[in-house]
């Protein structure tokens, strides 16, 4: 199958994200003046917006390239809350297993901007693990959401409380029963508690914390140590590993390849990972081999550093660089 036909089964997919999922807002304006009552900048207001972020970024990253999207995760009764499930019905997310807890805060990051300098970022967030009641009642919304027919399941870890052992295992176990693909975006918290899964893509920090490694990002050999020592661990299928300005490494037990990144003119790396997971998801699910797969993932990834912000990848764009790349052909 020709790239176009890998990109043109992304509508038949249905995706579910289980994660933390964040409300980004951003205070932007400029500086104008020290402040006279203390030596800070004086930030004239142009305006304010909200973002999908953490969980429910890579919801909008895959809706973005075409998917249908269902976003699991816990939130608070508040007006954070309320914005988000604004957000997500704007954006054609389906959301009917996003709970709602009275007893947490939404997670908001709000990032105050001067033009294109970062000047603040104050984060309104509760970290505890779900209180156990929560807890069952989510694990039964997941359930009633993959009976329904899932073709992957992506597990994305902020450590902000949501994704719990108990939660991690069971929807695990329900994944495999119903044969669906599971995918993960890990955290240091729960690094190995994602037993068995396809895919596994931790970053080069979170790599190097997890194992107590230090692994050399231009070594295939030192990579292919730490994937190897990984999957003792995890049991799991894949290792997708990304390197920042040195790609990402790729490993699937028999063959493992560094694809280095393309050259960029880099903007802001927020939201990087939420890009690359996606696309990694669907090219998994729509057939795409692991070297394919992993330099689709890594083109996409570079691509949305172009941008400030957390954005989505455009799905035009990448189609129209994949194939000037030839990534079919990797």
């Amino acid at each position: 199958m020709n790239l176009q036909g890998i990109f043109d089964m992304f509508p038949s997919k249905r995706i579910a994200i289980i994660g933390d999922v964040m409300l980004d807002a951003y205070v932007k304006g400029k500086v104008h003046r020290m402040s006279p009552e203390a030596p800070v900048p004086v930030l004239l207001l142009d305006h304010e917006e909200q973002r999908l972020g953490g969980a429910a970024n890579v919801a909008l990253n895959l809706k973005a390239l075409g998917a249908q999207v269902h976003l699991c995760s816990v939130v608070g009764k508040d007006d954070a809350a309320k914005q988000l499930r604004t957000l997500l019905q704007e954006s054609g997310i389906e959301s009917t297993a996003l709970l709602e807890d009275v007893s947490r805060k939404t997670t908001v990051k709000t990032r105050v901007l001067s033009g294109s300098q970062h000047l603040l970022r104050i984060d309104q967030e509760d970290i505890d693990p779900l209180a156990e009641s929560v807890e069952e009642r989510f694990i039964d919304a997941i359930k009633t959401l993959l009976d329904q027919g899932i073709d992957a399941l992506i597990f994305e870890d902020y450590n902000k409380g949501v994704l719990t052992g108990k939660v991690i295992d069971r929807c695990i176990a329900f994944a495999k029963e119903r044969q669906i693909v599971t995918c993960v975006d890990p955290k240091k918290e729960h690094f190995f508690s994602y037993q068995g899964v396809d895919l596994f893509k931790p970053n080069l920090k979170e790599i190097n914390e997890g194992l107590g490694s230090e692994v050399d990002p231009k070594s295939i050999s030192s990579l292919m140590s730490a994937s190897q020592a990984l999957r003792e661990r995890l049991g799991h299928t894949l290792s997708l590993i990304t390197l920042s300005e040195h790609g990402v490494f790729v490993e699937d037990g028999m063959e493992a390849t560094i694809i280095p990144a393309h050259f960029r003119d880099i903007s802001d790396v927020s939201g990087a990972g939420d890009t690359v997971i996606a696309v990694a998801t669907l090219a998994r699910c729509s057939g795409l081999n692991p070297a394919q797969m992993a330099a689709l993932a890594n083109l996409a990834g570079g691509m949305v550093c172009e941008h400030s912000g957390v954005v989505s990848v455009n799905k035009e764009e990448l189609f129209l660089e994949a194939v000037k790349l030839g990534i079919l052909n990797a």
